[in-house]
């Protein structure tokens, strides 16, 4: 978030701490609520999204982390990704999330869901990510002119061949590592819409 000093005529990013529902190890709401740092700082279970956007000609929208990202910073990743809020419908948080980081308007119809992953990562910096990720795939009809990044989470958008999901060359260097094999997961669901 973006506040304008008026006064001063300074502008301020302001990082919310968001509040998130907390799961079981299994996945089910367990009713209870924390901070996303808290979560991470015990390592708690809790929800994300990940929004993968495609093109008709085979491409992919990657994001280049922002460098001050506590974690994976300028490492190319997901097209979207972010907390679902407390309370907050999955669908919901994926619109959310596609509007604030490159700041267009999807439909719930737009989105495809296509899994639902469990991921225990612990950070060499102490965040221990204990996610499970509901997974999108949604059509990207804008071009990269259009999209308009959120810049306290991205460096960078653009469009790669969607082949480079399958160089694993690249995977922990370029771009965020390929954990469980889920950039073939992905690969696989975006072909087989028979682009």
């Amino acid at each position: 978030m973006r506040f304008f000093d008026s006064v001063r005529g300074d502008i301020f990013l302001f990082y919310m701490d968001e509040i998130i529902d907390i799961l079981s190890s299994s996945g089910e709401l367990t009713g209870k609520t924390c901070l996303k740092s808290e979560a991470h700082l015990k390592g708690l279970f809790h929800q994300t999204i990940h929004v993968w956007l495609y093109t008709d000609d085979k491409k992919v929208l990657l994001q280049k982390r922002a460098s001050v990202k506590k974690v994976f910073p300028n490492l190319w990743d997901v097209s979207v990704a972010g907390h679902v809020g407390a309370g907050e419908k999955i669908a919901i948080a994926a619109i959310r999330e596609v509007q604030e980081e490159i700041g267009i308007t999807i439909k719930e119809t737009d989105l495809e869901k296509i899994g639902f992953r469990k991921d225990e990562i612990v950070h060499p910096n102490g965040i221990l990510d204990n996610e499970f990720k509901h997974i999108f795939l949604c059509k990207l009809n804008k071009s990269l002119e259009q999209l308009n990044m959120q810049p306290e989470e991205i460096d960078d958008l653009q469009l790669f061949n969607l082949s480079i999901l399958k160089d694993s060359a690249k995977h922990g260097r370029f771009m965020v590592p390929n954990m469980n094999h889920y950039y073939d997961f992905i690969y696989d669901k975006i072909y087989s819409l028979g682009l």
